[in-house]
């Protein structure tokens, strides 16, 4: 066991807090955060509920802090209200699944943003036998993914024993038992993870993986597991593992997502009044924003602000400041005028299929602009720019390219290129590279997506002749290299088709399966030429959806709008094209299966129509003023 210094304010702190101290209280939120975050993102794997539970774990700390009796207790304190509120959050899910079975595949959806094994492979750089552990936790029981969030932090020193058992409401001996219990699970899962990885792989073990989803789960270790304790050629594979305690001994702890600033956040909320003391709240106020938002991930909260990836445990923070500044400063109840923090990317998934999809020219690696609805000729941008989580754009450049992307509200963009030169990323946003064909599939241009954040955006329309023009076969032979780039990868982007059996995209998923290959979330362009707003966005929601049934896997689309490529080309009106941004992203963020989205695209030129929505670096098309305003 470590006995590097644990993470966490000390009792001095704590009884300052607990005293109305606002430094203190401030110090506090911003030490307990990371170990809340790992706690709920771990025990849920990244489920799009980890934000809401880290957010009301925090409030129901500060509530509570005024009745701690023992400072010293604080940290044991925290750790099993954190728990609780894991609990708390499996029993309403589990009510929900007796009501609503039918839509229970959207509401399981793991972010892969906040998936914490991903996370934890990418952030923390680990060796081959550290990443084989964490792969081996997505293979456990349910029941033991919440005594993995905890075993995993007193292995790494952050807890002790006497943590454990007690947010657990276990005797130590009681907690020792289901511990060992739960680290056999996770040696069978290792064997496992590394049989599923060699190469080549056992002949009889693909026959037994031919009908896996490639998810994993606890019966698909149990199948896989029996197969190799009866497998001559299997057998054997866990010779030379290490012991867990000692691979994941001084492991730091998985780090809250850059965009999150407690203090600053919070500084900015208290400098502006707050409301009714927490202790004076009703509880049902205090769930607002939670409740709105269940089973899916939001662009925005409330009047919160924007929802954070990745454990928007900022917005957490500043609710709990509004509603305890007063209180613990002394100033008037009145209503808080909430700061917005600043944007930070984030992702949801969103269903809908085009009955007969057209198909799409799409960018090649130096993208051309697409024809778009006529600008129109007012530069005047809407009096407020939302930069809602999930909403991207496509990205080219022309002049005042930089300048546009900043007004858009876009949280991300991608120019079909592991690049994006000349162009400028926004405080607010993030850049994602795309691998674009065969010929893009080198050292060099791999070494430049790995600088970028942690997804890859896989193969440009392979499906179309004018695009990258791939063979499955042709894509399924490089994609290992893509997979070794170590990002959250996006399958290969088809023009159409998405939910056809037989299709460009079902046979290199079906390969990519056979093959045990990783595909983290299906990526998808979608262009409609009915041009009537609710018939096109019931079109397109159709699509995503008959996509997602098919796969079972987030999506991204990452091309769309309104243009009929069935005879030439053909663009609505200006206002018909600003009509379905508006509805469209509306739809889309409310799907809990789309994590991100984008337009097509950010240029327009002022003398042809397109779909483009700035003409310049400050003149925006209608269609960009309804872009501006989406969240």
């Amino acid at each position: 066991m470590t006995e590097k210094p644990r993470s966490g304010p000390d009792a001095g702190v704590v009884t300052a807090a607990c005293a109305g101290d606002r430094q203190a209280l401030d110090h506090l939120l911003t030490q307990c955060l990371p170990l809340v975050y790992n706690i709920v993102g771990r025990a849920l794997n990244g489920h799009a509920d980890v934000d809401d539970v880290v957010q009301e774990t925090l409030l129901r700390m500060v509530r509570g802090l005024p009745k701690l009796r023992d400072p010293a207790a604080f940290r044991s304190w925290l750790v099993a209200i954190t728990i609780r509120q894991v609990r708390d959050r499996e029993q309403i899910r589990a009510a929900d699944r007796d009501r609503r079975a039918h839509i229970e595949d959207a509401e399981t959806i793991t972010d892969p943003a906040l998936d914490f094994a991903g996370l934890t492979i990418l952030r923390l750089g680990l060796t081959e036998q550290r990443r084989e552990v964490v792969e081996a936790t997505r293979w456990l029981d349910p029941d033991d993914q919440e005594l993995l969030s905890l075993w995993w932090l007193e292995e790494t020193g952050e807890l002790e024993r006497a943590e454990l058992a007690g947010a657990l409401g276990l005797s130590d001996r009681h907690a020792s038992v289901r511990v060992q219990r739960m680290k056999k699970q996770m040696e069978v899962s290792r064997v496992v993870v590394r049989a599923l990885a060699a190469a080549p792989r056992c002949v009889e073990l693909d026959e037994t993986a031919s009908t896996w989803d490639g998810t994993p789960s606890a019966l698909w270790r149990k199948r896989f597991a029996r197969h190799i304790r009866g497998c001559g050629v299997c057998q054997g594979l866990d010779e030379g593992l290490l012991p867990m305690d000692r691979l994941l001994s001084g492991l730091p702890l998985v780090a809250v997502p850059t965009g999150l600033d407690p203090a600053r956040v919070l500084n900015a909320v208290m400098g502006e009044g707050g409301s009714s003391s927490p202790a004076d709240q009703p509880a049902h106020s205090a769930h607002r924003g939670t409740r709105r938002r269940h089973g899916r991930r939001s662009g925005r909260s409330g009047r919160m602000g924007k929802q954070v990836v990745g454990g928007s445990a900022a917005v957490a923070v500043v609710v709990v400041a509004a509603l305890v500044a007063p209180r613990l400063t002394g100033g008037p109840s009145s209503t808080t005028a909430v700061a917005s923090p600043a944007p930070v990317v984030s992702v949801t998934p969103s269903p809908t299929p085009s009955p007969s999809p057209s198909t799409s020219p799409s960018a090649s690696p130096t993208p051309r602009a697409k024809p778009s609805p006529s600008p129109s000729k007012h530069a005047a941008a809407p009096a407020h720019i939302a930069s809602g989580a999930k909403k991207g754009v496509g990205v080219w450049s022309f002049g005042g390219v930089s300048q546009a992307l900043a007004a858009s509200g876009a949280n991300w963009y991608y120019t079909w290129s592991t690049q994006h030169s000349g162009i400028t990323t926004p405080s607010s946003g993030s850049f994602v590279p795309m691998i674009w064909g065969a010929k893009s599939v080198t050292d060099s241009s791999l070494a430049q997506a790995r600088e970028y954040g942690p997804y890859l955006l896989g193969f440009n329309e392979p499906d179309m002749a004018q695009q990258s023009n791939m063979t499955v076969e042709q894509a399924l032979q490089l994609w290992p290299q893509l997979m070794a780039a170590g990002k959250i990868l996006g399958s290969p982007a088809v023009a159409y088709g998405g939910d056809t059996a037989g299709g460009w995209l079902d046979r290199f998923m079906s390969g990519a399966r056979t093959k045990g290959y990783r595909v983290d979330f299906i990526t998808l362009h979608w262009y409609g030429g009915d041009f009537r707003t609710p018939q096109a966005v019931e079109q397109l929601k159709s699509y995503l959806a008959a996509v997602y049934a098919r796969y079972h896997k987030p999506i991204w689309l990452t091309e769309y709008a309104l243009i009929d490529f069935s005879q030439g080309t053909r663009f609505p009106s200006a206002q018909q094209q600003a009509d379905f941004v508006t509805a469209s992203t509306k739809a889309l963020d409310g799907l809990s299966y789309v994590q991100r989205y984008a337009w097509f695209g950010l240029g327009a030129d002022a003398s042809k129509p397109s779909s483009g929505l700035f003409t310049d670096g400050t003149t925006t098309t209608a269609a960009g003023r309804a872009f501006q305003s989406a969240d």
